[in-house]
């Protein structure tokens, strides 16, 4: 297949780059101006996307979250302002530093090159997909399998840098982690400019305390938020890597973003030896104080215990805790608790799972009498098979009265001896067993769960779906209205009484708190975390005054869409205490405790502030890390925290700082002009943790004027309508996409996928379409300006044609304006391309301009390159490249489009008249279209059509002139049988219509019912969308001067000799009486004369 034409886009590409970087279009510095800003300062607009975190190349994810800045920043230029889109690289945190781990344990144990053990191999796979990563040499497979050395199936940290293009012989240096900081941000500075974006690259850095000058800012940041009462230490529950020694923030996780600590209450169950059935005691346990422990969220319902449930194949350990008790729980469960000193208090001992003195299945335990605390007997261990191992402890309290899942056990284990039988549950076991009542639940009674079993049809405890609807409704309405009927707070409602029951019994001993993550968290390591009770530094999100104000800024912030705005108001609701420490990676050093680092969620919250000074003290791409002094020519040693509380917060006297004066000075311009952040753009995952951080810490930190502006948030993009993921090989780097599409394609796909917080999707058809379509462009356009001195100039009087084309393109300049002011690319792209390019080519037919490039000269000269300007001017945010092409050869420009204006549309009064009538011819010519295609033979005749009949060459058509009674009749009756409250209209319409039609269609109703109901269906269906605009049957223009004024276009466009115009109502023909006004009937005819005429 020819890629010529993707190859003429790559070179128009790269020429407009090289433009661009040449003229140093997109480097924005501050006004002069005094440091306090003025009135007579230009519009600016600072736009920002979350810098990527660099541990690999960039993909079409990060460049569709990337394109709505980008397109924004495009549109804001058109309209004057002085556009400011800063890039910078994250590299933060454990992932680098775990890549870089992984790669030296590899090396270590395998070799250089590594050889890696054999595995098993799979039958030979045809659809294996290919590496995603960024062309280059592959590496060597070794001694791997053809499974291992599958593309998009590496196992190792070798083959993903081999499958990313990295030559084998460059591998081993991303050992070290700093290869990475020096690799990866760079790759990422040429994807970028490559995909065309305005960046202002003077302005790029790297993070963590290999950049002294962005270490410099990250520690006034934590200074002076702790200054201010936002960080505190102490101890707290995090998700923790136990294979990292530190907590695992979202950032550092390779599942389990966003994913906490949930908290219960660890129930003291201890066995009663003399209770137990003979034989049925582990020895293990003989002479022992023993307990299972079980983990519930619902302490308040222990009153109603009345048995345990256990996983009969489970393996559970017996660990002993310092006070010599043995506690009964599963290896899970015992990996948290180590890390929350349940086992014992000593520091030495944290994390450290005590030995079990045995390991014993679940089977085993079974029959055991518990004295469990608030249960009002001894209770029984009994089986239950859909207990999980991996939530909790695998030791399940059994409350019947209020938990559908244990009443529905409970009755398969009374009602079916098989199923005892095969479980090894005696019979006196469960045989007297019933629930007790605890809860009184409006709705359900004292016995919820027996109730809601009953009214869910639950037959079984393999009835899921109505078993989880019941236990919904259960857990909810108890929880909400139900009321306590034993204990201490008899007759309080749940809701007050549960916090309350849950401390009494911590506070007793008969319970103590428990944690672990919500869901499953693996890190980056490789390990699974659980939760730890740790020594941390936290920032104290949640805190009434901050969230007070936190909220009021989200208040006023533009959020582009409602949903973005609740997910927000969610998350401050939610949000509490974050650790913002740990103790291995890369960052910055706490400048108060250097034991600690900086998390990575935590050093990237007010950055775009060092955005505005980065150009000045480091100076761009070529010392990103900062290793040497920028163009202010400022040391990073000498920025301490009082020079950047003069730049970024007016704070100190610059005489006094160990800076120039004339640099402060400058420093702190260029933040007062360029702040706030006018649009922070981000995937919508980020609202939870990193956009609420965001607006949290500029409030904390900065004055209100300050404050960020807006932000827009988008969902994930799929490929194809799939998950883009690299093991499924279905993935795509930003490079290997404008390598194989162009920029422009790339970002016209993009702009196409979507703009709403759901999944989008990158279409590659629609990439391949766009390189049809964007050279065809370029190709009107270009035979369009060699023929424009031929055109038909502004002497000639226009066309309707002329009249028509022009007015929708100051219609679709004003809508494809709103739809880029409302960050609605795929509306945008909708209007400004696709309806522009299908009004062109019906214009270009409509004037006769369509045939070859000479017949171009029929257009008009002043139309065209007012065309031209629109399509070129909608086009350049989405299509930048294209859009320099069309703006130097169509309009003989000499400077770039980047310094061109959004046009003001001419939109008259008469426009919305004319594009009535345009779309009245459109639709007549339509349906005599549809009536010139020969008619399908009726029945199952397999008669030939005549071969010799005449092919009609007249068309009549009927104008109603004036409304016929009988509509006008109709159109009264609708008028006064509309409910305009209830949008609707009343059963006995058709009736109403009938007593209304005059007399002489009353006389014939059988026949005259067929274009009486027609029309009354036709304006009741308008009416049904529109409302009462749609009895106005008058027409803004005058039909038959629209088809006098177009007869020889549609004899021509019909191949037609002859069009006959006639008044439908002077007409005596059954065909007229059909013509309503602005839609006219129609008959075609054969007139032999005609032809020889």
């Amino acid at each position: 297949m020819s890629t010529k034409r993707r190859d003429d886009l790559l070179v128009l590409q790269r020429e407009a780059q090289a433009r661009w970087d040449a003229e140093k279009i997109f480097e924005e510095d501050a006004p002069a101006a005094s440091a306090t800003g003025g009135a007579a300062d230009p519009p600016k607009y600072l736009v920002t996307f979350p810098y990527p975190y660099m541990n690999g190349f960039l993909h079409l994810g990060h460049a569709f979250s990337l394109s709505k800045a980008e397109f924004a920043v495009g549109y804001r230029r058109l309209h004057g302002d002085r556009c400011l889109f800063p890039f910078a690289f994250h590299c933060t945190g454990m992932p680098i530093q775990a890549c870089a781990d992984r790669l030296r344990q590899e090396l270590e144990q395998y070799g250089n090159p590594p050889v890696f053990p054999k595995e098993e191999e799979d039958a030979p796979d045809e659809g294996a997909p290919a590496a995603a990563g960024g062309g280059g040499k592959p590496a060597a497979r070794g001694g791997k399998s053809k499974v291992a050395a599958k593309a998009g199936k590496a196992k190792y940290q070798w083959e993903i840098l081999a499958q990313s293009g990295i030559p084998e012989a460059d591998i081993p240096a991303f050992a070290d982690p700093l290869t990475w900081l020096r690799f990866f941000p760079s790759e990422g500075v040429a994807d970028v400019r490559a995909l065309g974006v305005k960046v202002d690259w003077r302005r790029a850095f790297i993070t963590t305390d290999v950049n002294a000058y962005y270490d410099s800012f990250v520690r006034w940041q934590l200074n002076t938020l702790r200054a201010r009462g936002k960080v505190m230490f102490g101890k707290r529950l995090a998700i923790w890597s136990p294979l990292d020694g530190q907590p695992c923030a979202d950032h550092d996780r390779a599942s389990g973003e966003g994913v906490g600590p949930q908290e219960y209450t660890l129930i003291k169950m201890e066995v009663v030896p003399e209770e137990c059935p003979p034989g049925r005691l582990p020895d293990i346990m003989a002479g022992r104080k023993v307990v299972l422990a079980a983990a519930t969220l619902r302490a308040e319902t222990m009153y109603g215990q009345t048995n345990v449930w256990v996983l009969p194949t489970g393996d559970y350990g017996v660990y002993p805790v310092a006070d010599g008790t043995l506690w009964v729980v599963s290896p899970h469960a015992a990996a948290n608790m180590a890390h929350q000193a349940l086992f014992s208090a000593e520091e030495a001992d944290f994390g450290k799972v005590p030995p079990p003195v045995a390991m014993l299945k679940g089977e085993q335990l079974l029959g055991l009498s518990l004295r469990s605390p608030r249960a009002p007997r001894t209770i029984r261990v009994l089986p239950l098979l859909t207990v999980s191992m991996s939530k909790g402890t695998g030791v399940v309290t059994s409350v019947p009265s209020d938990a559908p899942d244990d009443y529905r056990g409970l009755r398969d284990l009374q009602e079916k001896q098989p199923l005892r039988a095969k479980l090894g549950v005696d019979d006196s076991w469960v045989e007297d067993m019933q629930p007790i009542p605890i809860i009184h639940t409006p709705g359900y009674g004292d016995l919820a769960a027996v109730a809601a079993c009953e009214q869910f049809g639950v037959k079984s405890q393999n009835d899921r779906v109505a078993l989880d609807a019941a236990k919904e409704d259960v857990y909810k309405k108890g929880f909400y209205s139900g009321t306590l009927l034993v204990g201490t707070h008899e007759g309080m409602g749940v809701e007050e009484a549960k916090p309350l029951i849950r401390a009494e019994m911590i506070a007793d001993g008969s319970a103590v708190s428990y944690a672990e993550p919500e869901k499953t968290v693996m890190s980056r390591s490789g390990g699974e975390c659980v939760v730890a009770w740790s020594d941390q530094w936290y920032l104290t999100y949640g805190e009434e005054e901050w969230r007070t104000a936190t909220e009021g800024a989200l208040a006023a912030m533009e959020t582009y869409a409602p949903e973005t705005r609740s997910r927000f108001e969610e998350a401050l609701a939610w949000l509490r205490e974050w650790g913002c420490s740990r103790q291995f990676g890369l960052g910055t050093r706490l400048p108060w405790d250097e034991r600690w680092l900086v998390e990575s969620l935590s050093d990237s919250t007010i950055y775009m502030a060092f955005y505005t000074v980065a150009h000045l003290l480091q100076g761009g791409t070529a010392n990103m890390d900062g290793s040497k002094a920028g163009p202010a020519g400022v040391a990073a040693a000498d920025l301490t925290d009082a020079v950047w509380d003069y730049v970024l917060l007016g704070i100190g006297d610059p005489a006094t700082l160990p800076v120039p004066v004339d640099v402060a000075s400058s420093l702190r311009r260029e933040f007062c002009y360029w702040y706030p952040v006018d649009l922070r753009v981000s995937g919508k995952d980020l609202i939870r943790n990193h956009l609420s951080f965001f607006i949290y810490t500029h409030v904390a930190i900065f004055p209100r004027e300050h404050w960020p502006k807006a932000v827009r948030t988008n969902g994930h993009l799929l490929l194809n309508a799939d998950k883009m993921s690299k093991s499924t090989g279905n993935f795509m780097t930003l490079r290997e996409g404008v390598a194989m599409y162009s920029a422009d394609a790339v970002r016209f796909a993009l702009a196409d996928a979507g703009d709403t917080g759901e999944d989008a999707n990158f279409a590659k058809a629609t990439a391949d379409d766009a390189v049809l379509k964007l050279t065809a462009l370029l190709t009107l356009v270009t035979d369009g300006a060699s023929m424009a001195s031929k055109m038909v100039s502004d002497d000639v009087p226009p066309r309707f044609a002329d009249r028509v084309f022009g007015a929708q393109l100051e219609k679709a300049l004003m809508a494809t304006d709103a739809a880029y002011d409302k960050m609605l690319y795929r509306e945008a792209l909708k209007i400004g391309f696709h309806e522009v390019q299908t009004a062109v080519g019906i214009y270009r037919v409509a004037v006769g301009a369509d045939k070859t490039a000479e017949t171009l000269s029929r257009m008009r000269r002043s139309l065209f390159r007012r065309f031209v300007e629109a399509q070129t001017v909608m086009l350049a945010p989405i299509c930048p490249h294209v859009a320099e092409k069309l703006w130097a050869v169509g309009l003989g420009k000499t400077e770039s489009v980047m310094h061109a204006r959004w046009p003001a549309a001419a939109v008259s009064e008469s426009d919305g008249a004319l594009l009535e009538a345009a779309a009245y011819l459109d639709g007549l010519l339509h349906r005599v279209r549809v009536a010139q295609q020969p008619k399908k033979a009726r029945g199952k005749s397999k008669a030939p059509p005549v071969a010799d009949a005449p092919r009609p060459n007249t068309l009549v058509v009927y104008v109603c002139v004036e409304t016929p009674a009988w509509q006008q009749a109709a159109l009264d009756t609708l008028r006064g049988a509309w409910d305009a409250g209830a949008r609707a209209f009343p059963p006995d319409l058709p009736a109403r219509i009938k007593a209304a039609m005059p007399a002489d269609v009353q006389a014939g109703w059988k026949k005259s019912m067929k274009h009486v109901m027609p029309f009354v269906a036709m304006v009741r269906d308008e009416m049904l969308a529109s409302g009462e605009d749609a009895l106005t049957r008058s027409l803004p223009f005058v039909e038959r001067e629209v088809l006098e004024e177009n007869r020889s276009f549609l004899t021509e466009q019909l191949e037609l000799v002859t069009l006959e115009i006639a008044d439908a109502v002077a007409s005596s023909t059954g065909v007229a009486a059909d013509a309503l006004p602005g839609k006219p009937s129609f008959e075609l005819q054969h007139v032999p004369h005609a032809d020889a005429a």
